[in-house]
């Protein structure tokens, strides 16, 4: 290692354990460790521009060890990242600051994934080099290597444990990714102490068993060897590329290196000092970096800059020869914001159905429409795809053999599925959805947490909504999931009672561009609703109304919409005016103006139900103290759906009978 190697990858370890220390808070342990792979990737292997962070054909980086971010901020400010400032990494973990304790997508400029919950960094990373894979197929042509770039993926011994991770590498294998390639910071020490009292097994043959190549760096400081391992990767063609680099947490800090300890806590002042000795630095000062570190990596980046250039200088003759790709590039890559429009205005698209249909069938139906209208649509099941009614007619499966597949099976794997989609979607060019049923969106529930926290417009279709699945039981029933859904910030949940409500719910999730929306379809029939209108885009309106003020509200979601009709024409025959409100997203509605809200639940109209065949959680804020739910209060039964409806009280009668009581 020449010594302006030496001091690079020290500044690296310095300004982490520095701002660390100045914030009293974070995790040196994996920045020490892993400097001398990131560098040795960063600045002599991988593809990328300062200057245009958002350069289409860039290689990817995702740190899954999302704790060590001091590495990526170290990264990005000496690189000259989007002037992340000395000022920035001192305001690390504070408010407001650029360094938020785990990266942010979308926050800090050059962070291409949101990370910290360990694994999922390793799903993304998956989802991209699909999302990679796929783009190249269909733009690249004979000496137009437009799509062309690798994903990078980084993390340790906790990301290996996560279940997710083997979901996501099995899939990777399987597929042949071979631009993936995982970096494994394996320094044996956790959070509780040293990995053998949990994780003895051999990652390596777990990893060439899923169809890694796998490799080995027995030294984590040695960047020629680091760097030999990198190209032996990009060298194999067939296979996702696995490259274990044995490393010592904390490295350089004599009283903390190869410890638990050094994991996720401050070094401590003296120990700081005691690194900067122990590593020949040339300063006590925190932050201090030499000039000569600096201009180093300044005139790396103006190389990598010149990478982007001959790119541009490629592209620009790609899309002279080929004006109608020039032309699809622009469809991949700048929304759906058209396709919403024409949705919008095309009255075909809004039509009630002629017979009972289940939603999921629809919403097949609408996947089938809209795969014409928008090429990059891209997406499947967790091997449900003819339950889900997910799959697009005459697509093909996306493979190891067919990249311009656009059917997606992702198998068994809910939660790498959605980590993967999340990728996808992170990656650019591709509109992705994930599917599975309802009750196993348990499964997808951190990640789609990390897609509303990233802002990234997932879409996600979840069949069997109720105890509707009938049968199957309560195992397969879902009762507390929608009220799960609807406690997240920034996610929409749609669960739409006929074909122009599944219409308007697409519609959303299609002109979406910060917000993950969930369709949540029934499996069995539903009758199409006379009052449904494109005001289901408002998220609740009135779809049966009464003449005058309504002395009841009946409110419901689904396929208890129908049933609170029902209920309303029992006690209108009784005399009483009711007003039935259909509110198939909760989340869209709270959007409108407290005009609009007020018109469709007036206040001075407290005799209210709402009826939905799941928990009651979070309804209290539409029937207040003085109405009542026809919800689920325990878990469903194994039995024919007709059966339970009428046995857990969804029955017209029923619903009558509760407002009546009010």
């Amino acid at each position: 290692m020449n010594n302006i190697d030496k001091m690079s990858v020290n500044a690296i370890r310095v300004l982490s354990a520095d701002a660390i220390q100045k914030a009293n808070s974070g995790h040196p342990g994996l920045p020490l460790g892993c400097a001398p792979m990131a560098y040795e990737l960063w600045m002599n292997h991988m593809n990328h521009n300062p200057a245009d962070p958002d350069w289409a054909n860039r290689d990817r980086f995702i740190l899954s060890g999302g704790h060590g971010s001091m590495l990526l901020y170290s990264l990005l400010h000496l690189f000259g990242y989007g002037d992340l400032s000395k000022e920035d990494l001192m305001q690390f973990r504070q408010l407001g600051a650029k360094t938020p304790g785990h990266p942010e997508y979308g926050h800090t400029v050059g962070v291409e994934a949101t990370t910290g919950p360990l694994g999922a960094g390793m799903g993304m990373a998956v989802g991209m080099a699909i999302a990679e894979a796929h783009l190249a197929e269909v733009f690249n042509k004979e000496n137009y290597p437009v799509v062309d770039h690798y994903t990078y993926a980084l993390g340790g011994d906790g990301c290996m444990m996560e279940g997710i991770s083997s979901e996501a590498f099995s899939l990777a294998g399987t597929l042949g990714l071979s631009k993936l390639i995982v970096l494994y910071d394996s320094n044996k020490i956790s959070i509780e102490g040293s990995t053998d009292i949990a994780f003895t097994e051999d990652v390596a043959k777990r990893m060439e068993a899923f169809g890694f190549q796998t490799l080995t760096v027995e030294d984590g400081t040695d960047l020629e060897a680091i760097g030999r391992a990198i190209e032996e990767a990009k060298a194999d063609t067939e296979r996702p590329s696995f490259i274990t680099i044995k490393t010592e947490i904390g490295y350089g800090c004599p009283a903390k290196q190869g410890k638990a300890s050094a994991h996720g806590e401050p070094l401590g002042v003296d120990n700081v000092e005691a690194l900067k000795e122990n590593l020949g630095w040339p300063s006590k000062e925190p932050f201090y970096v030499p000039q000569e570190v600096y201009e180093h990596f300044s005139r790396a980046a103006e190389e990598k800059a010149e990478a982007e250039a001959a790119w541009n200088v490629m592209f620009a003759a790609y899309c002279e020869e080929f004006p109608e790709m020039e032309s699809l590039w622009n469809q991949y890559f700048e929304g759906n914001q058209a396709v919403a429009e024409k949705l919008l205005a095309d009255e075909s698209f809004w039509v009630h159905g002629e017979k009972a249909e289940a939603t999921r069938s629809l919403s097949g139906k609408v996947i089938n429409r809209l795969k014409d209208l928008m090429p990059n649509l891209m997406g499947g099941s967790a091997d449900l795809g003819p339950s889900n009614k997910t799959t697009m007619n005459g697509e093909g499966e996306f493979s190891k053999e067919n990249r311009a597949g656009r059917n997606m099976h992702f198998g068994v794997r809910e939660l790498a599925m959605t980590a993967i989609g999340n990728g996808m979607m992170l990656h650019g060019g591709v509109k992705a959805f994930v599917a599975t049923f309802f009750v196993f969106s348990d499964y997808t529930k951190p990640m789609a947490r990390l897609s509303a926290l990233m802002g990234v417009p997932l879409t996600f279709v979840f069949t069997h909504d109720s105890i509707g699945v009938g049968e199957d039981g309560p195992t397969h029933e879902p009762i507390e999931q929608l009220a799960m859904f609807r406690a997240m910030p920034n996610f929409h949940v749609f669960r739409p009672c006929d074909a122009v409500e599944t219409a308007a719910a697409w519609y959303s999730a299609v002109a979406s561009e910060k917000t993950p929306t969930a369709l949540v379809l029934t499996r069995q029939n539903l009758a199409p609703m006379a009052g449904s209108s494109k005001e289901a885009l408002k998220g609740g309106y009135v779809i049966d109304d009464c003449e005058g003020t309504p002395e009841y509200i009946l409110i419901a979601t689904g396929s208890e919409v129908e049933l609170a009709v029902k209920a309303k024409a029992l006690l209108a025959a009784e005399g009483r005016s009711v007003r039935v409100v259909s509110m198939p997203c909760m989340e869209v509605f709270e959007e409108q103006s407290a005009e609009y809200k007020e018109s469709v639940l007036p206040k001075a109209v407290r005799k209210r139900v709402a009826v939905e065949a799941l928990g009651d959680f979070g309804w209290g804020r539409y029937v207040g103290l003085d109405g009542a739910t026809v919800t689920m209060q325990g878990f469903g039964a194994s039995a024919p759906a007709a059966k339970l409806f009428e046995h857990f009280g969804f029955t017209a009668e029923h619903v009558a009978e509760v407002a009546r009581s009010l």
